[in-house]
């Protein structure tokens, strides 16, 4: 059974902004230990600028190729088999391990809530939950995850109405400020990586999208100027009511608020901050569930992982990360080391997707491009902010950084490349085989035709 084609521009700015949406509520200030206030923002600047300038060029691909497969699906055409094999790696490495990581705060925000509730348990039983919640078919979940989303923006409002007039310049521009100088703001970068990190996996829905060559850029922009605003919002309020000279939480926004009004309104926005989470965990589940599926579908993965139910969800494709993801939520120690680890993957596929987009131009001239982006300027600048921050992602938070798992401390590094390593390996003794009985099934349906 196929994927259905049932998703509205409006659900897809919703599963674009859901998967983020969370990224509001917390993460991010773990960059105000590596740059400041300052060094942040102007991280935050450049991230900005890079994910605007990808998102235009995203669409490109997107309504040009509009596969469940999203970047796989663009690499794979631009760069051939291995090309789309390791895009999809790094985009399931994005996908798999940024849930565990909000599930980690979903438990803090619960523990902040209800003290008596162990973090712990609340992290894996919420976990577990919306992966099975997405069991009910992608329209349901769109619903659910576009509800979440605008209650998310409305808890985002209330803490901008509460916090504004309680902005002090003073916690904003002071000795703190900017630390580290230049390092600080190349060190923070992965921390406002966060403020965006799975706005693309609007993508992954793209076989789901009536009308996607019209649709799914509606979807995109709409998303991306959403973000860019409740950002600029959020840092400089969170900063300006002291957050940013604190003792870091997961729970940043309750925090900054209590501050200042102690636990009334702050416990609020804790509990709307929860369907912030929600959106998020919901939408990158339904993200990691689709690449999933499209890789077992073009004969990368074990074909059982792209069969659907009635529904049309891809239940292999969804239980099986799921069960991976539920296994890091439970034993990891540090959200931040599951965030950055999110955000490689991330940024790595981001720039693969760039260059796919360059050879597409060059390859396929004549290929159907509903929506053209601005080439080769805006592309050109995504590509070299994009290597910047993959630059900066790994020299100054991959190779410091520990996992903590089971107990056990892992150095970032060697997980990584761990999971690249059986990766090829997997690719090399069962993949790339099982790609050419695909190529050799599908040329003689064709000579029988």
């Amino acid at each position: 059974m196929a994927l259905q084609k049932q998703l509205k521009p409006i659900h897809l700015w919703a599963i674009s902004v859901g998967m983020v949406i969370s990224g509001q509520y917390f993460g991010w200030n773990y960059g105000f230990e590596q740059g400041g206030i300052i060094g942040l923002a102007i991280a935050t600047l450049i991230v900005t600028v890079f994910y605007t300038t990808f998102m235009f060029s995203y669409a490109e691909l997107s309504t040009s190729i509009p596969q469940a497969g999203g970047p796989s699906a663009y690499a794979r055409r631009a760069l051939g088999p291995f090309g789309g094999y390791i895009a999809g790696i790094a985009c399931l490495l994005e996908f798999i391990f940024a849930p565990p990581a909000i599930a980690v705060s979903t438990g803090a925000y619960l523990h902040f809530l209800i003290p008596a509730i162990n973090p712990v348990y609340a992290t894996v039983g919420a976990f577990i939950f919306f992966v099975l919640l997405n069991l009910i078919g992608v329209k349901e979940v769109a619903v659910i995850e576009l509800t979440a989303t605008i209650v998310a923006l409305i808890g985002l409002s209330i803490f901008y109405v509460a916090g504004l007039p309680h902005v002090q310049t003073s916690n904003i521009f002071n000795d703190h400020s900017f630390i580290n100088g230049p390092t600080g703001v190349l060190a923070a970068i992965p921390f406002a990586v966060w403020f965006y990190l799975a706005i693309e996996g609007g993508a992954m829905a793209a076989e789901e999208v009536e009308n996607p060559k019209k649709n799914i850029p509606k979807g995109f922009i709409g998303a991306i100027i959403t973000l860019a605003t409740a950002t600029l919002f959020t840092l400089f309020v969170t900063a300006g009511l002291g957050e940013g000279s604190g003792k870091l939480a997961d729970y940043p926004l309750p925090q900054a608020l209590s501050s200042v009004y102690g636990n009334g309104i702050s416990t609020v926005v804790a509990i709307i901050g929860l369907f912030g989470l929600i959106a998020s965990l919901n939408g990158i589940i339904m993200g990691f569930s689709r690449q999933t599926y499209a890789l077992a579908r073009d004969g990368y993965f074990p074909k059982f992982l792209a069969k659907t139910n009635k529904k049309g969800v891809p239940v292999g494709g969804l239980l099986i990360p799921g069960a991976i993801g539920v296994i890091c939520a439970g034993s990891a120690t540090f959200a931040n080391a599951l965030i950055i680890l999110s955000v490689f993957g991330a940024m790595m596929m981001y720039c693969i997707s760039l260059v796919s987009l360059f050879i597409l131009r060059k390859k396929e001239p004549n290929l159907s491009r509903p929506f053209k982006v601005n080439y080769p300027v805006v592309p050109s600048i995504a590509l070299v902010l994009g290597i910047l921050c993959l630059y900066s992602i790994i020299k100054y938070s991959v190779l410091t950084t520990n996992l903590m798992l089971f107990g056990v401390s892992l150095p970032l590094i060697y997980v990584i490349l761990g999971i690249f390593l059986l990766s090829i390996i997997y690719y090399v003794f069962y993949g790339s085989r099982q790609l050419k009985k695909e190529a050799a099934n599908s040329y003689r349906e064709a000579s029988i035709k």
